[in-house]
């Protein structure tokens, strides 16, 4: 009952404007993501995440990425987000075939639910960055 409670509430403020889909998404991100990762340009222990769904994996400016993920002939698409979030110990020893590869990154414990939100929420970062260069012209 309570969960239906919750939901029909959400849903209200969704309706009355009060409340998005994105914020909900971004609200679940950044409790599993922004000790590590800022959401904007900013590197911090992990590099930034705006722009990094449809982005060659260890291609931005971060100089902390680790020789695997530098080399890494990957790109950050929804199925390898999905993979790396669950388990990126694993993940970093298949998407570069070298079983002695290593990450930083700890596995997240993440829901269904979680991944699927952190998940959208990292390619609404696209989108936003793609509406302010159709807004504003390119970044100087």
């Amino acid at each position: 009952m309570n969960t239906v409670i919750k939901t029909c509430f959400v849903t209200s403020l969704m309706y009355a404007g009060l409340f998005t889909i994105n914020e909900i998404a971004y609200a679940s991100a950044e409790a599993k993501c922004k000790a590590c990762h800022d959401f904007g340009t900013q590197h911090k222990v992990g590099p930034a995440l705006a722009g990094i769904v449809g982005k060659k994996a260890g291609s931005s400016d971060f100089k902390r990425y680790s020789v695997n993920l530098k080399n890494g002939n990957w790109t950050w698409n929804e199925a390898n987000l999905r993979i790396w979030l669950v388990d990126s110990t694993t993940a970093i020893k298949e998407f570069t075939g070298n079983p002695e590869a290593k990450t930083t990154m700890p596995p997240q414990r993440l829901s269904d639910a979680e991944l699927d939100q952190v998940i959208d929420y990292l390619i609404s970062l696209n989108l936003d960055s793609a509406v302010d260069r159709a807004v504003f012209g390119p970044t100087p």
